[in-house]
């Protein structure tokens, strides 16, 4: 039987720290769909389909790893596409307590599925998305935490930006 999990976040951007996550997570199941969420309590800085873009053309050697978009309920995202279970990075203690509140819930609302969490590298413990955002936004050089293909899209909604006047 082929064990099939989610990789689920906003992925705005996507860090090396979600990247080296998504990888691990290969290794371990049989296929991974990193699914995108839509969103709709936080302000995403890219499009959906900007995110899912960026994930796919990140992920792209990753012969086992589909990138998807969702909305609602993660745990019925997870019934449709016939996962048992849900990967969760984890990158410090406020995560965990979050994280397993979180796991707690989709566990009560969907028994069947199962939350791995998986332990970020030491070298990426302190990176997040909205640090990655604020450091491009104040135009600081972000080539350490991202990969190549999200360092275009930065420059290409900075030079965006530019051409409306809009900086």
């Amino acid at each position: 039987m082929r064990v099939t999990a989610i990789y689920p976040g906003t992925f705005d951007p996507m860090t090396v720290g979600h990247i080296d996550v998504a990888r691990r997570a290969s290794k371990m199941f049989d296929d991974v769909i990193v699914a995108v969420a839509a969103s709709t309590s936080k302000s995403p800085f890219f499009s959906l389909e900007e995110r899912v873009e960026m994930a796919t053309g990140i992920l792209s050697d990753l012969d086992n790893v589909t990138v998807q978009s969702f909305g609602g309920l993660l745990v019925e995202y997870a019934k449709e596409a016939g996962s048992k279970v849900i990967v969760r990075g984890l990158r410090a203690i406020s995560d965990f307590e979050y994280e397993v509140q979180i796991a707690g819930v989709n566990r009560h609302m969907a028994p069947d599925i199962e939350t791995v969490f998986i332990a970020a590298a030491q070298e990426y413990t302190f990176l997040s998305s909205s640090i990655v955002r604020e450091i491009a936004r104040l135009h600081g050089d972000v080539s350490e935490f991202v990969h190549p293909i999200v360092i275009e899209s930065f420059t290409r909604r900075h030079d965006r930006a530019l051409h409306e006047g809009n900086v």
